[in-house]
């Protein structure tokens, strides 16, 4: 595959796609303003209809965009969103279980991929060989081979893609990124976020299914087979079969501001510790509670992310420079300081107030981006990197050694 160099992500990031880039493909696919886009939606569960149908629904008559087509292995969770559809748009949608009956479908302009988390490389890379538009959840990757392949798949298809992590549209978080550009904090060395619960996200999603709704097959896809367990399936973010935690789960929304923020590639290297500690017992959970990544970056500062899913206290999120801190703890009311600044030299901070920049949140771009072809918020390539790092430190804890990444190559390896 030919993924981008950093300066050739800082670029497809800072101008417009549609006056550099747009291959022939992508403008083919241009709509005018009276043409409705047709969006089918692949996964119905939580995030699936909280997130991306809700999400749609709030722009779905400014943008002329409207679903029409559903797929989930669980009826339950298709039956639902086929609900949603009929209220909001007098629709009788398509419902299938198989992605691939859904991709096959030539009406269907864009595809929302909120399917579990082994499932998303695959989804992704049928939907782009499909031409099709898409929104991909985070985490974008779990193995990077399937990484790289749907990548690939990404960038020959020409296809509009904007992966899930969202925050990088904050106006908060786009003000932070101003201030570090601006060189007011000095140099930065380290970045720091510790997200703690008193119990796992995963353990919240525990729920009842009858096998015969689900095509359990079907969900599982190239995951270990095992016998249908409706506490598997419902809570699957607590199974490594299907999820590796939270560096991917939690994690990978700070790891991706980090690369937003600073401008980053990849990490050079990555160490992480963790394990099952807390919740030992309880629905045979396989999923680490307890987990610490640290990484280096070429540009020369470190990053440390760590979860604890036994106690929720103690929650940070600071970029710590030379000559002051930011505090991103609470993610819409970022807060600058001289905070830990050699005396005398600290940054003279105001009232600390972090001015937003506005932009479109993260959905609109996309949706607005299906028309106008320019590159959207969280491009491909933002999902290639961070998912590089994720993966990183799920190697890193599983082999109990240093992983590095050779920008070069491409490759990940033991240090």
């Amino acid at each position: 595959m030919t993924t981008p160099t950093r300066r050739d992500f800082l670029k497809t990031a800072t101008l417009s796609a549609a006056a550099v880039s747009m291959s022939a493909a992508s403008y083919a696919r241009v709509k005018g303003a009276n043409e409705r886009i047709a969006l089918g939606l692949i996964g119905c569960g939580r995030r699936g209809i909280g997130a991306h149908m809700v999400g749609v629904h709030n722009h779905d008559k400014a943008e002329n965009v409207e679903f029409v087509a559903v797929c989930d292995p669980w009826k339950v969770s298709r039956d639902n969103a086929a609900e949603r559809i009929k209220e909001w748009y007098g629709l009788d949608a398509r419902q299938y279980a198989s992605y691939e009956d859904l991709l096959a479908e030539k009406d269907i302009d864009a595809v929302m991929i909120a399917s579990c988390d082994h499932q998303h490389t695959t989804h992704l890379e049928a939907v782009a060989k499909a031409g099709k538009d898409t929104y991909c959840e985070k985490p974008l990757a779990m193995d990077f081979g399937k990484l790289n392949r749907a990548v690939k798949a990404v960038e020959d298809s020409g296809i509009i893609c904007q992966i899930g992590t969202q925050l990088r549209s904050y106006p908060s978080f786009g003000g932070v990124k101003a201030v570090v550009e601006s060189g007011v904090l000095g140099d930065i060395h380290r970045i720091e976020q510790v997200r703690n619960g008193a119990t796992p996200y995963w353990l919240g999603r525990v729920g009842e299914a009858d096998p015969k709704d689900v095509d359990w097959n079907l969900f599982l896809m190239d995951a270990p087979k095992r016998d249908f367990d409706p506490v598997r399936f419902t809570a699957w973010m607590g199974y490594m079969d299907y999820s590796h935690g939270p560096v991917p789960q939690l994690g990978v929304h700070f790891l991706d501001l980090v690369h937003y923020i600073m401008s980053s590639g990849c990490p050079s290297s990555a160490t992480c510790q963790g394990g099952l500690l807390t919740w030992k017992g309880e629905h045979n959970f396989t999923a680490p509670d307890q987990v610490s990544a640290q990484y280096l970056y070429p540009e020369g500062f470190m990053v440390s992310y760590t979860s604890n899913f036994g106690n929720g206290d103690g929650n940070v999120f600071k970029i710590y420079g030379t000559k002051g801190t930011l505090d991103l703890t609470d993610w819409n009311n970022p807060k600058l300081s001289a905070a830990g600044a050699r005396k005398g030299q600290g940054l003279d901070p105001g009232d600390g107030t972090v001015a937003p920049v506005e932009r479109p949140n993260h959905m609109l771009n996309f949706l607005q981006c299906l028309r106008n072809r320019e590159t959207p918020h969280a491009p491909i390539q933002a999902g290639y990197i961070h998912s590089v790092a994720s993966i990183m430190a799920t190697q890193a804890l599983a082999k109990g050694r240093t992983q590095v990444y050779d920008a070069k190559t491409r490759k990940i390896q033991n240090a």
